[in-house]
């Protein structure tokens, strides 16, 4: 064995019994960036994709536009669902009073109002069934789930509300061009300035 090779070596944690907590993955050291734990497993993610940063930034700024002084958005921020549950939202909209500073890792999913997830390649399976009953079961009112639509790379946004009957989204449309919902808020983003970014 070389030298290199010892150099590149990954020491991998090796999970206790009854998996991982939420406390465990704000204190594991060497965690990589946007590691997420969903059923007590840590799950890390594929470095992103051009079309991934970019849907993220324009849902970014188009949420903060027209958002009512209660409400704050955030993008990339792990919300605790439960002690063997903190996925990692692509973006998500919280109320303003649970923002606690600027060291803050993390949300309560009783102040997460919107939930939104852009699938890639490596997350199709967790963002179309998985994350969504999660969050369901947890409570959080709505959920968008962004699509790369066809070859030209264009975004189809799934958007989806909370059934309080049976705990699970209900689809309340599909949406290519414009995102225009009244839930959590009075939104309206237009999804072809993808073009321009």
């Amino acid at each position: 064995m070389t030298a290199e090779s010892v150099k590149h070596r990954v020491q991998w944690p090796v999970p206790p019994q009854d998996g991982y907590t939420v406390d465990d993955l704000f204190t594991l050291p060497d965690l990589p960036p946007h590691t997420e734990l969903i059923d007590g497993s840590l799950v890390f993610v594929s470095p992103q994709r051009r079309f991934h940063a970019n849907m993220i930034d324009l849902l970014v700024w188009g949420l903060r536009t027209g958002l009512p002084s209660e409400l704050r958005v955030s993008r990339e921020m792990t919300v605790i669902l439960d002690t063997r549950n903190g996925p990692e939202p692509d973006v998500s909209v919280i109320r303003a009073d649970a923002v606690e500073g600027p060291d803050q890792t993390s949300y309560r999913a009783e102040d997460v109002l919107l939930a939104v997830e852009v699938v890639s390649p490596d997350s199709e399976s967790r963002d179309r069934t998985t994350k969504p009953q999660k969050y369901a079961a947890a409570g959080i009112p709505n959920f968008w789930r962004v699509e790369q639509s066809g070859t030209g790379g264009r975004p189809l946004v799934h958007v989806y509300e909370l059934d309080p009957m049976t705990h699970a989204y209900v689809h309340m449309g599909m949406h290519r061009d414009q995102v225009k919902v009244d839930k959590p808020y009075d939104i309206a983003i237009d999804l072809t300035a993808i073009d321009r970014l």
